[in-house]
């Protein structure tokens, strides 16, 4: 048993590892504690440091250690230790109720870990850990104080039996699922009520003018966070995360029925709102976001609509009050519940609630608001446009006789989105603010909601984006014809152009989902004619090094216009193709590629130094390799005919060796698509393949001639790894596009016997380097992937045993080098051995 003096050191050694400011006197302490659950007297010692109380460091440590002795694998706990420190934890709780809080919290996750792993264990044929609200019924009676213990022992139970941790996901996961079964089948509903009623009694005493109470307010917000975890419960193991959020429905069992048809149970949950402070009534809302989520199938066709209705009524007060949404987690919180709301619900059941006209035209109120306040919460914009995407989308299901009310809000939203994001762009500029376009993941997501929304009503949305973008481009044009112009100014502009090419890349993006008729492929006309008149005027300017946003814009808009009006799925539509007729004189598919074509050499010669732009714009034409009539339509061009036969740095700036490293993996994209224009017109012509592979070769020559020099002076390792790694990526991508026996039998021929020497030179060489062996392996993997049955050999071909002699020849040779690395860092063990791996198990498949 520990002494006062190991105690006392103890408690010194805690100091150091919470409070210390010194890393080097944290890391001696934390050297010092961690042995400290290996002691042979850890459970005596541990209830010492708690009882003694002079350290509430050393208390936290009592309170950690033990809950990692409780959940240590295997136990080395007896059930009836296990008892013991459940009962201690509670005694001592009890006598100690204004512990330090994250003491307190220590304790009540160590209550939860007990219970959790104990439930199904018996003790003189009782289940000792459970029956939660009879042990907890001392906290749960006593005064606010007691109460509020017993309320986050429960709400930590809930929790813990909820949560998956790692160690249960790859060995317990069956257990949890019957623990978390059996917790929902005989305690959660019980919990959950009895969080309701707790809460009704204490927002009756909060009314009273009189009462006004911190620790009744803690124990409305403890309360509410219970609620909250008992109406989060995953009730049918489907383990939903984050990422589900949008399409997420609350699975409340059928037993769960009586409480909310009670419809007093959800409109507590909003005078809980009302009535309480803005840090504590966001807990509130994240219940109503809950019960706003519950499956519909939990009523019948009668409730259902009398459910919604108070739902509607609720938010329509929230509105009504808006005051608490100036908090920006009521505020969040609140959007997420808006989309909620077409989440579960249907459009025409929407309409026939009594108060939806008042309460959609107090929502696109609040969302033109929200989109002008475009600096305050911009991560919540995303749930108020999903709600008017699905609503806008739903449009052409409605069989209800009543309005929806659509055609009048849905323009206001769109118009605010537009016109917020052109104010935003001075703004941002002048301030040095965050950039909402630096995000393109977030912008990409917007640009999708928003080519639903603004199809509503498309001759508005039309008519808007012709007149800003007219009067943004003549400004613009204005600025930049003006020697006098400052580059703050030019900025402005091109950052409004910016959005408004995303914005018409989107709405004619839309057009899949909503209308097609044929006045509305005129008004895409319209929109794609400028933005290609602007393209015309910026790429006159784009040696000067362009604007890197407003090219991006560019690549998605022609991306959206080759997947809509461009392609062997997609229905010929004049009325676009008159109006690029008259205006620019583009007249057909054909002429459109070209100008597609131009962009994408223009951008890879002049902008090659954005790693970006260079990734976006191969992507392009990536995509445009993709299709039977418009490939062939493609080879035709001129422009496509100089890819082809001019692959080169000179021409092609990211093929040269000044590129960094790590910038080289768009090379196999570009060849990949190249591979396949190639094979359009190759046949079994072998004197077309080798004038493609002249640059290649070349590169080959010289880095195999350069390998030669390696114990001269003359040897450049920087430059010949560059070339090599060039290459590697670049054959990869034509192995890749080479999927049939002819063109892949030309690829081989041409690189064995002649230069596959050089690829395990370069891996005796580099092993030790994963930027040399990972592209070099992935090389070879690529190439032993039977695709298409490209690799299926004549009898008397020798050609299959000489792959499978040269793919295991690389993977023995690294392999083995490997093997003598002894020391490799933790950070780089991946990049070191999963190339490797890859190859070998892509080399078994072949075997």
């Amino acid at each position: 048993m520990a002494g006062e003096q190991e105690l006392s050191q103890l408690e010194v050694l805690c100091k150091r590892f919470y409070d210390a400011t010194n890393p080097e006197e944290r890391a001696a302490a934390e050297k010092a504690l961690v042995n400290f659950v290996n002691i042979p007297d850890c459970l005596q010692t541990c209830r010492m440091l708690l009882e003694r109380g002079d350290s509430s460091y050393a208390q936290l440590l009592a309170a950690t250690t033990l809950t990692k002795l409780v959940t240590r694998t295997p136990s080395t706990l007896t059930l009836q230790q296990r008892i013991e420190i459940k009962n201690y934890v509670l005694a001592y709780l009890a006598r100690c109720p204004k512990l330090a809080s994250f003491v307190q919290q220590a304790l009540v996750l160590l209550f939860a870990r007990l219970t959790k792993i104990g439930w199904f264990e018996t003790y003189k044929k009782e289940h000792v850990f459970r029956n939660l609200l009879t042990q907890l019924s001392g906290f749960l009676q006593g005064s606010v104080e007691y109460c509020v213990i017993g309320v986050q022992l429960l709400s930590q139970v809930t929790c813990e039996i909820n949560q998956i941790s790692e160690a249960d996901a790859n060995k317990f996961l069956t257990k949890q699922r019957k623990t978390a079964t059996s917790f929902r089948d005989t305690e959660l509903y019980e919990i959950f009520q009895l969080a309701c009623d707790l809460l009704r009694r204490a927002l009756d005493n909060w009314k009273s003018p009189s009462y006004k109470d911190e620790n009744e307010l803690t124990l409305m917000n403890s309360l509410l966070r219970l609620a909250y975890n008992c109406i989060s419960f995953d009730f049918i193991g489907t383990s939903p995360d984050e990422s589900s959020d949008d399409l997420f429905t609350v699975q409340i069992p059928t037993s769960w029925r009586p409480a909310f048809l009670d419809f007093n149970s959800l409109q507590l949950f909003f005078d809980l709102y009302h009535c309480l402070t803005p840090e504590v009534s966001v807990t509130a809302l994240l219940c109503i976001v809950q019960i706003a989520s519950v499956r519909r199938t939990l009523f019948d066709n009668e409730e259902r609509p009398k459910y919604l209705s108070q739902l509607v009524n609720g938010i329509k007060s929230i509105l009504e009050n808006s005051q608490k949404l100036s908090d920006a987690g009521n505020y969040h919180e609140f959007c997420r519940l808006l989309a909620r709301l077409k989440t579960n619900y249907q459009l025409g059941e929407l309409v026939r609630v009594e108060g939806y006209p008042e309460t959609i035209r107090l929502i696109a109120k609040f969302t033109v608001t929200s989109l002008q306040m475009w600096q305050f919460a911009p991560n919540s914009i995303h749930y108020l446009l999903s709600l008017w995407q699905r609503m806008v989308a739903s449009v052409p299901y409605v069989k209800a006789s009543e309005p929806h009310l659509l055609e009048t809000y849905t323009p206001e939203v769109t118009r605010a989105f537009i016109t917020s994001r052109l104010e935003s762009v001075p703004v941002i500029l002048r301030d040095g603010l965050e950039d909402p376009l630096d995000d393109l993941g977030m912008v990409q997501q917007q640009l999708d909601q928003l080519s639903i929304i603004g199809r509503c009503e498309y001759d508005k949305t039309c008519a808007l984006l012709v007149q800003l973008f007219d009067q943004s481009a003549q400004r613009y044009q204005e600025i930049i014809n003006n020697v006098s112009s400052s580059q703050m100014d030019i900025a402005i502009q091109e950052g409004q152009l910016t959005w408004l090419v995303y914005i018409i890349a989107a709405a004619i993006g839309g057009r899949v989902s909503f209308n097609t008729a044929d006045e509305y492929d005129t008004m895409d006309g319209e929109l794609i004619c400028r933005v290609l008149q602007l393209m015309n005027l910026t790429d006159n300017r784009i040696s000067q090094g362009g604007c890197e946003k407003l090219e991006l814009a560019m690549i998605f808009f022609f991306q959206q216009f080759r997947k809509i009006y461009v392609g062997d799925q997609v229905q010929r539509t004049s009325k676009v193709y008159k109006r690029l007729s008259e205006v620019l004189g583009v007249s057909d598919e054909s002429m459109v590629l070209s100008v597609f074509v131009r962009k994408i050499l223009t951008n890879l010669k002049y902008l090659s130094g954005s790693e970006l732009i260079v990734n976006r714009t191969l992507q392009l034409l990536s995509d445009l390799s993709v299709g039977y009539t418009s490939v062939r339509k493609l080879v035709k061009l001129d422009e496509v005919q100089f890819m082809l036969n001019n692959h080169t740095s000179e021409n092609f700036p990211f093929l040269g060796s000044a590129m960094q490293i790590s910038d080289m993996r768009c090379r196999s994209v570009f060849y990949t698509a190249l591979g396949r224009l190639l094979l359009i017109n190759l046949g079994e012509d072998e004197e077309k393949f080798e004038r493609f592979m002249i640059p290649l070769t070349a590169t080959f020559e010289t880095v195999g001639n350069s390998l030669s020099t390696v114990d001269t002076g003359l040897f450049d390792e920087t430059e010949t790894k560059k070339q090599l790694i060039g290459l590697a990526r670049d054959l990869r991508g034509l192995a890749f596009a080479f999927n049939s026996k002819v063109s892949y039998m030309m690829l081989f021929e041409w690189l064995y016997p002649a230069y596959t020497p050089v690829l395990h030179r370069a891996i005796e060489m580099w092993y030790h380097d994963p930027a040399v062996t990972t592209p070099v392996l992935k090389l070879f993997a690529e190439l032993v992937v039977n695709r298409s049955q490209r690799l299926q050999f004549d009898v008397s071909s020798p050609n299959g045993v000489l792959l499978f002699r040269e793919a295991s020849k690389v993977m023995i040779s690294y392999g083995t080098r490997l093997l003598t690395m002894n020391n490799i860092p933790k950070d780089q063990t991946y990049k070191m051995k999963y190339p490797f791996l890859l190859f070998f198990f892509q080399n078994y498949i072949l075997l």
